[in-house]
């Protein structure tokens, strides 16, 4: 397979599109439509199943980017975000130097602490409290950060330890696929994110504070002396984007399925018209914004994603 190696330089765009009820076909040509359009990445979620939905099927996060890898030659391909407490780091650390390998270089790496103890309980896997998945989550990132350069690795912690454990191939992106943080927790997530992500990802249940959350990054970033410019920021946002005609379907669709607070339909701003949209887009753009990850009112349709395409996209592309 075809890859460029390097996300598209600039503004980015990517579509979020949960697999819950969704064939392997019809996420491939959600896929394939990204890549014909020029989007950037495609992004899944990584759950036993869908959280709230149990009756529905949901097919399994690796497996899925893996196969969309082998059936795409441009597109980028990521979890927003991989649960942490599914596979060990040493295990993920391999498992995503192969997959960059076969992909030519287009794997997104998303890594969260995990979102729903119910799931972990129904599976006997290890849940714990909040500072607890953070260290283990920092932890991981340790092994995960050190195995990517293809060196042999020697580390301990207190959740994870790897001795003499080799590396190869390393990854084709170097120093590795971009690592993608996502949270806005000052305790835990954004020291985290400072030290480790190449993106800090704002999820949807607070782009209410997203000029609060980015100062706060920043100061940990000067605290240990890390560059704030280096960490790409990026927004996940539900977006409901119709010409004027339509746009009272696509909102009422979008206040149905996205319409509580922790989706942040009205906070996130990217509800309209196409020229509304892109007015939004560019003011976050101005605030350092570089990447914007959505979730459509109607799951990622050939009509939505058209229109985007053609009268959203172009303002931001060379």
């Amino acid at each position: 397979m075809e890859g460029t190696g390097e996300p598209a330089a600039g503004i980015e765009f990517g579509i979020y599109l949960p697999q819950v009820a969704m064939s392997f076909e019809q996420v491939l040509d959600r896929a394939l439509e990204c890549e014909r359009l020029g989007f950037d990445a495609l992004w899944l979620y990584d759950h036993l199943y869908s959280p709230g939905q149990p009756d529905k099927p949901s097919l399994e996060a690796w497996t899925l980017a893996t196969a969309l890898l082998a059936r795409t030659s441009r597109l980028r391909v990521g979890q927003l975000v991989l649960c942490n407490n599914f596979r060990h780091p040493a295990l993920l650390a391999k498992m995503a130097a192969t997959l960059d390998v076969i992909s030519g270089g287009r794997l997104e790496l998303g890594l969260g602490s995990g979102s729903v103890a119910e799931e972990h309980h129904q599976a006997g896997i290890a849940w714990g409290p909040a500072r607890e998945r953070g260290e283990r989550l920092g932890e991981s990132l340790e092994i995960i950060t050190r195995m990517f350069t293809g060196s042999v690795t020697t580390w301990q912690g207190q959740h994870y330890r790897v001795r003499d454990l080799p590396s190869l191939p390393p990854p084709v992106q170097q120093p590795g696929p971009p690592i993608h943080i996502g949270g806005a927790g000052p305790k835990f997530t954004l020291p985290l994110v400072a030290r480790y992500a190449d993106v800090w990802n704002v999820p949807t249940y607070a782009l209410d504070r997203i000029a609060e959350l980015s100062s706060a990054l920043d100061a940990e970033c000067e605290r240990i002396g890390r560059d704030p410019a280096s960490i790409r920021r990026s927004v996940e946002a539900v977006l409901a984007v119709a010409p004027p005609g339509r746009l009272e379907d696509a909102l009422a669709l979008a206040r149905r399925r996205y319409g509580w607070p922790g989706f942040g339909l009205e906070a996130g701003g990217f509800a309209g018209p196409p020229a509304r949209v892109g007015d939004r887009i560019a003011e976050l753009a101005e605030a350092g914004f570089s990447s914007f990850v959505f979730f459509t009112h109607d799951r990622a349709s050939t009509e939505t994603l058209e229109l985007f395409a053609s009268e959203v996209m172009p303002r931001f592309r060379p």
